[in-house]
């Protein structure tokens, strides 16, 4: 069964640094259009940056010169690594990628790894 798995989330002071992973297990041949989300206690799933070509991404405005997406093409990781958190960071993060596999290609989440930004 193919899956995304996150894992690096915890709990952080103001100022502090995460990396969050996004490993993609089972037989797959290919993965893209990977990407990181979150949702916060009462709202609504949100992007926070993603691939938009192999080289390049984008981010949400809020997130922009703190947080870096990045990816480990041979071990079919993605991360996110996360800087100068503020307590707003605080949410649920998914990472969210595009899978081939036997099947096709189908789009995949993870199950959400908990970011807590708190003194």
């Amino acid at each position: 069964q193919v899956q995304l798995a996150e894992s690096g989330g915890g709990l952080v002071q103001p100022g502090g640094s995460l990396r969050l992973s996004c490993a993609a297990s089972g037989s797959r041949f290919s993965m893209n259009a990977m990407a990181w989300y979150r949702q916060a206690p009462g709202k609504q799933r949100e992007l926070v940056a993603r691939y938009i070509s192999d080289d390049s991404a984008n981010y949400a405005d809020s997130v922009k010169g703190r947080f870096t997406i990045s990816r480990d093409n041979a071990k079919n990781t993605v991360y996110l690594q996360m800087n100068s958190l503020k307590p707003e960071d605080t949410a649920v993060y998914y990472c969210n990628a595009n899978l081939l596999t036997v099947a096709g290609w189908g789009n995949y989440w993870g199950q959400g790894t908990q970011v807590t930004v708190s003194s």
